[in-house]
């Protein structure tokens, strides 16, 4: 569903990403994790197409980002970090804006369920500027989601939200996974990583450090067995730190 093959980015001399490769089918959720500069937004950045990658390809649903990009972007939704909403649309007409985009010809009937599923049914005449950060996030997922996205791709989705809304938007994600699309979930919270994804992508100073179910991962290092992901991660990323030479 999502084909990564010997992806690079540079800034002028500097490597950002390299040599990144992994694979992702349907109905698994992929955590992207990493410290900070490990390449993580410069790969979702390339994963979505708002930077075109130095070297390599990535194909989303079977398309080629590069040379089918219109057809690869319809089976794409990214929710970023920060919602891009426009300030003069209420919480229904982003979504039926949406709908129009990508020709979702029931959008009209899916809408309503939607904003039930985000708790966003009594707020749907609210224009942004009525809305708290995580109504913003709520309303971003929405947006994603309208489409049936083949593959979604998730930075920080839990930003703003409440236990509740957190719980809830834990289980569409899971949803959604578990009705075939490929999910990769960026976040620093490694007890959500833990919690919902069936692979794991370690990123640090631009290269892949570890890739694989947190089995597969752990049965290629026997001195990490029962630990947890946390601890895991400190592990790895301090042995790249070190230079020591961790296997992909």
């Amino acid at each position: 569903m999502i084909d990564v093959e010997r992806l690079a980015k540079l800034y002028g001399e500097l490597p950002a990403v390299r040599d990144l490769s992994f694979h992702l089918g349907a109905g698994q959720i992929l955590g992207l994790v990493g410290p900070n500069g490990a390449g993580k937004t410069t790969t979702l950045s390339c994963l979505t197409g708002v930077l075109r990658p130095t070297s390599g390809t990535i194909h989303i649903a079977g398309h080629d980002l590069l040379t089918q990009p219109v057809a690869a972007k319809q089976a794409l939704a990214f929710i970023p970090d920060e919602p891009a909403l426009f300030p003069y649309l209420n919480i229904e007409e982003h979504l039926r804006f949406i709908g129009r985009l990508y020709g979702v010809a029931d959008a009209p009937e899916r809408i309503p369920p939607l904003l039930a599923e985000l708790e966003l049914a009594e707020k749907h005449r609210a224009l942004p500027g009525e809305l708290s950060r995580g109504m913003k996030q709520k309303l971003a997922l929405g947006m994603g989601l309208l489409h049936d996205p083949r593959a979604l791709i998730l930075d920080e989705p839990l930003t703003g939200l409440d236990p509740a809304s957190i719980r809830r938007t834990k289980r569409t994600i899971v949803a959604r996974a578990e009705a075939g699309t490929a999910v990769i979930l960026s976040s620093h919270l490694l007890s959500l990583v833990e919690e919902l994804c069936t692979h794991i992508l370690v990123l640090q100073k631009g290269r892949r450090v570890a890739f694989g179910t947190p089995a597969e991962i752990v049965a290629d290092r026997p001195q990490l067995a029962g630990r947890g992901l946390e601890e895991v991660f400190l592990a790895l990323t301090a042995q790249e730190e070190e230079g020591e030479s961790t296997p992909p």
